[in-house]
C-alpha cells in the first residue's frame, strides 16, 4: 500500500538512526511515523499534535498501515504531554518562531539523551540563533526540493561548548556549507538574492551585515 509521504518528510527520516524511539511533534496525517515504522528504522513513535483533528487523523492511518501497536497519540501543545523516553524529536512543517517557542517550553530537552531533526517552513534564521545562543549545535543540514520550494532539515546537538553562529551563519550555516547535495548552491544563491533585496529596500542592519560577512566568504 503506497503512503503518500512528502520529500520533506524523507529528508527527516534520513536522520533517524535504526531502533531509536521517536517523537513527531506535530504529526499531522502521522506519514512520518508510520514510514519510520514500516521501514524497520524506528522502533516506536511518539505521535503529538496541537489539535485533536489531525491527531485522530494519524491514528486511523496507523490502524490502516498496520503499525498502531508501535504507535502512542498524544494532544500536545509541543512535547509538554509528550513522554521523555525518546531519541531523536522531529518538527516538520513549522516555522522557527513556533519550533523556538517548543524549545523555550523544554528546558529538559538540553542534555546529551536528544537530537533534534527540524524542517523549518520560515524564518530559519531565527531558529539557527535561536539554537546557537542557546547550547545547540547544528551537526548537519541537509537542502531539499519539493515542488518549487527549497527546504531545510537541521540535525541538532546539545553542546554549549560549540562555537556561536555569525550573524551571517543565521542565514547559511556552516553545516549547510559543507553538505555537498546539488540543491545548496541554488539555496546559497536564492539567500544572497533576498538580503540583497531587503538590503536595497530598507535598512535592516541584522541583514546588511549578513550580507557584507556572506559575500566575503562565498
Amino acid at each position: 500500500m503506497h503512503l503518500p509521504i512528502s520529500k520533506r518528510l524523507l529528508a527527516c527520516a534520513e536522520y533517524i538512526r535504526p531502533g531509536d524511539a521517536v517523537a513527531d511533534v506535530g504529526c499531522d496525517h502521522g506519514y512520518l511515523g508510520i514510514h519510520l515504522l514500516t521501514n524497520g528504522i524506528a522502533k516506536k513513535v511518539f505521535a503529538s499534535d496541537i489539535n485533536a483533528g489531525p491527531l485522530q487523523a494519524a491514528r486511523c492511518n496507523s490502524e490502516k498501515y498496520g503499525v498502531a501497536d508501535r504507535m502512542t497519540f498524544h494532544l500536545s501543545d509541543g512535547v509538554a504531554n509528550v513522554p521523555r523516553d525518546f531519541d531523536a524529536l522531529v518538527c516538520a512543517g513549522m516555522g522557527g518562531d513556533t519550533m523556538v517557542s517548543i524549545l523555550e517550553s523544554a528546558p529538559w530537552l538540553k542534555c546529551n539523551r536528544y537530537r533534534l531533526v527540524l524542517q523549518c517552513q520560515s524564518k530559519t534564521p531565527l531558529l539557527r540563533r535561536y539554537l546557537s545562543e542557546n547550547g545547540w549545535h547544528i551537526k548537519e543540514e541537509t537542502v531539499l526540493k519539493d515542488g518549487r520550494f527549497l527546504y531545510t532539515v537541521i540535525e541538532v546537538i546539545w553542546d554549549p561548548d560549540a562555537p556561536r553562529l555569525t550573524v551571517g551563519q543565521w542565514y547559511i550555516s556552516p553545516a549547510l556549507l559543507k553538505n555537498d547535495c546539488p540543491e545548496t548552491a541554488e539555496y546559497v544563491l536564492r539567500i544572497l538574492e533576498g538580503l540583497r533585496l531587503a538590503v536595497s529596500h530598507r535598512d535592516d542592519p541584522e541583514k546588511k551585515q549578513a550580507l557584507e560577512e556572506l559575500e566575503k566568504v562565498l
